[in-house]
């Protein structure tokens, strides 16, 4: 069995490969040292000249690749038995040390406790080295592996990304309340200034350059404002309705705005810095859905590594996770889109489209992000192409509505124009009338029938009265 640990490199052989076989109660086999050094025995033994040397072949091992120095001993081992097997943790080494010194590996569940239970006596195995010795060189060496680890980790660069759209998120939200507080102070001087000047940046340069609202007519603001809005200004000034203020309140409203002016500037700075960054890191993602829209995306997952192992199914629903369980909870319709809604793509498509687009733009921005975090290809190509099937299909769906389907082709769906069709009606006095309707001209029989009922009726009078 080969094992590597802190500053050397030793292997060990089996002695009783029977009470291998017992995975489950392997461990019974290591509870003390003289049990472990029944099942195994130290074979051979080499050590490290330094640290840096150590660092290397753990990050070799790390990494499942074959150092010089493991190659070596692999060799002598090699010679000596090149019958017997050798017991591998990682699976990937033992088939990177099979190709290259057709050694035969064996991978397991028995070898990991093995392993383990090696681990846990290894002060018992190898004699001669003090437990205090060993914990500083296990230490040192942890420290120096994490400081390499860190030092060309590939989610670095990740990381200036999350931080740069969370400063900017949290600059929006300290600029949005200065502001606020700036026009609200500033207004109880001058509250006709807010109406007419909407622009909040403007708004505190206009403020930070004249100060005192009877300044306007004197101050020179066309740098700064329009010639009609300028002209609105100072009109607004000479009637303004608002309380008089001391010098010491203007000097520190013109602070504020300073602190206004420096925050967007920086803004405007870290916008840049981020659209460049995701420009180089994930291109083809800041196509398909904007750089602060695929930032918020791998700032939520943690890094582009951890977003590329999501599914389009996942992706699209990011950033709605509390809604999603809510829906789920509640047995109601589950979201249709998270961080993705605010995509250009998404706000160009109608209400009833949405939820088709964002599905499709999750797919598509799956496949962008896999080939930004894997890929070797740094072009956006790929992202162009995409975003124009997501466009295609979004022209298709707006126009379906006035599109049909016929056997021969599609055609213009044919509409009537409107008009509008007032009709007078006319009341029919017919049924006013309670009087049954009789025909003009009747039958000559109905005429006999009823001359002859008439003088029935008076032979029957004349009786009566005689």
């Amino acid at each position: 069995t080969k094992y590597s640990c802190v500053l050397w490199f030793f292997s060990l052989q089996v002695l009783n490969e029977k009470k291998l076989q017992e995975v489950d109660s392997l461990w019974k086999e290591f509870e003390t040292p003289e049990k472990a050094n029944k099942i195994v025995k130290l074979k051979h033994f080499e050590k490290f000249q330094d640290t840096t040397e150590a660092l290397a072949a753990s990050t070799a091992l790390v990494e499942g690749k074959l150092s010089k120095n493991l190659k070596k001993i692999l060799k002598k081992i090699v010679a000596k038995d090149a019958h017997e097997q050798l017991a591998v943790a990682d699976a990937k080494l033992g088939g990177v040390i099979k190709e290259k010194l057709n050694l035969s590996c064996i991978h397991s569940p028995m070898v990991t406790e093995l392993m383990r239970g090696i681990r846990s006596q290894i002060e018992g195995l190898i004699t001669g080295l003090p437990s205090r010795e060993m914990a500083a060189m296990c230490l040192g060496l942890a420290h120096s592996l994490s400081r390499y680890k860190l030092k060309f980790s590939p989610d670095k660069v990740d990381t200036m990304i999350i931080q740069a759209i969370s400063l900017l998120d949290d600059l929006d939200k300290e600029l949005n309340n200065y502001i606020m507080r700036c026009r609200e102070w500033y207004g109880w001087h001058f509250p006709e200034l807010g109406k007419i000047i909407t622009d909040n940046l403007t708004y505190c340069k206009c403020v930070r350059k004249v100060g005192d609202r009877s300044n306007f007519a004197s101050s020179d603001v066309s740098d700064i404002l329009p010639e009609e809005i300028e002209e609105d200004v100072k009109a607004a000034a000479e009637i303004s309705m608002g309380t008089e203020v001391s010098e010491e309140d203007i000097n520190n409203i013109i602070h504020l705005c300073d602190q206004v002016i420096e925050i967007s500037e920086y803004r405007t700075q870290l916008y840049d810095y981020l659209k460049n960054r995701m420009m180089a890191i994930a291109p083809n993602l800041t196509v398909m859905v904007g750089e602060l829209v695929g930032a918020r995306l791998i700032a939520h997952a943690g890094s582009l590594l951890n977003l590329a192992k999501h599914p389009a199914s996942t992706v699209q629903l990011l950033g709605a996770e509390k809604a999603l369980f809510r829906a789920l909870k509640t047995k109601r319709d589950t979201p249709k889109f998270g961080l993705i809604y605010h995509a250009s793509l998404v706000g160009q498509s109608n209400t009833k489209n949405k939820g088709k687009i964002s599905r499709m733009l999750a797919a598509k921005t799956a496949l962008t992000i896999r080939y930004d975090a894997l890929g070797e290809n740094t072009s956006a190509e790929m992202g162009a192409e995409n975003r124009l099937k997501v466009e295609t299909r979004l022209r298709l769906l707006e126009e379906r509505g006035i599109r049909r389907i016929s056997g021969t082709g599609k055609a213009l769906a044919k509409t009537d124009k409107y008009q509008n069709k007032s009709e007078i009606k006319v009341f029919d006095p017919s049924g006013d009338s309670t009087l049954p309707v009789v025909s003009k001209k009747r039958k000559i029989q109905e005429v006999d029938e009823q001359d002859t009922e008439v003088a029935v009726k008076a032979k029957k009078f004349k009786a009566e009265m005689k």
